[in-house]
């Protein structure tokens, strides 16, 4: 049974497979039916969600399939009952689980007992759907992945820098974060990603300066500095890493055909300037679109998968 719990779930060529499908996909939204019948996925959400509802929902429909909003306050997962039960039943009811939550030891507990493909929609460690949607956007704009250079800037610490560091070395890019001093992802999420560099190329790497990290790069990465559960550090945060926001004048050492990325929501005038995010460079609205394509792309490479392993 395969699932999308991590990035570094899906071999070079695999991300590369899903990727060419999601562009098939975005150019006949309407054609692909693997989710005919309809057939069921259960959509959890437990945290804040606009992108990641809006188009999965969407893209289980136009799949054919049947989205079932399961709400995560009324279930109760891992309070009323345990992650193991909640999987053994909702297994029985869905083709897929697509779980929007905290903690990745949870969603891949539900992985081991649903007996069907569990999809990490966001976990406190990783956004793996998210990257598909960036990769896929950057695809578009710039072409080929590999050997691009990707500067992820800001609260590099985040789901956000870890799927960069993972999905990015995947993709045989040179990814470059960059944060202040506790704010950079782990040793361990680092060798994880120098292992995928060893056989698809490309490079994983820290940059303190934030100057030094956009130089030269095709693409510049941020995310909000003050993510889900850490809102009472806003004013501290914004102190923190105020040298690491995204303005044109940080964004001038990039490359002139640099675009830049948000997975949004954005808040301008901190981790981004409003003349950034809304100006010529940025696609961050591409970005929000190809979400859809993405998960439809992920949701027909699992669900094929799972019905070659019946056979």
């Amino acid at each position: 049974m395969r699932h999308f719990l991590a990035d570094d779930d899906l071999r070079p060529d695999e991300q590369a497979q899903v990727l060419r499908l999601a562009a098939d996909l975005k150019a006949a939204p309407y054609d692909a039916k693997s989710l005919g019948g309809p057939r069921t996925v259960a959509m959890i959400f437990d945290k804040p969600t606009l992108r990641t509802q809006a188009s999965f929902a969407a893209g289980i429909a136009e799949l054919g399939g049947y989205p079932m909003l399961v709400d995560g306050t009324l279930a109760g997962i891992g309070v009323r009952e345990s992650v193991s039960d909640v999987a053994k039943v909702l297994g029985r009811q869905a083709s897929a689980i697509v779980w929007r939550t905290f903690a990745q030891t949870a969603l891949e507990e539900m992985a081991e007992h649903a007996g069907v493909p569990v999809v990490n929609a966001l976990t406190d460690d990783f956004h793996p759907c998210q990257l598909l949607a960036d990769l896929l956007t950057v695809q578009e704009h710039k072409g080929e992945l590999a050997g691009l250079r990707v500067a992820f800037v800001g609260d590099a610490a985040c789901n956000m820098g870890n799927s960069w560091l993972l999905a990015g070395a995947t993709a045989g890019m040179h990814v470059i974060v960059s944060g202040p001093e506790g704010y950079v992802p782990s040793a361990e999420m680092f060798r994880r990603a120098a292992d995928i560099t060893s056989y698809a190329g490309g490079s994983v790497s820290d940059e303190p300066d934030p100057v030094a990290a956009v130089t030269g790069a095709d693409v510049v990465v941020t995310d909000t500095w003050v993510s889900m559960g850490k809102e009472d550090e806003a004013t501290s945060r914004a102190e923190v890493f105020a040298a690491w926001s995204v303005t044109p004048e940080l964004l001038a050492h990039a490359k002139p055909d640099a675009i830049v990325m948000h997975c949004l929501p954005a808040y301008r005038g901190k981790e981004i300037a409003a003349e950034v995010i809304d100006g010529p460079q940025s696609v961050v609205w591409d970005e929000a679109e190809n979400r859809r394509h993405a998960q439809k792309a992920i949701l027909t490479f699992l669900v094929g998968a799972a019905g070659d392993s019946h056979e």
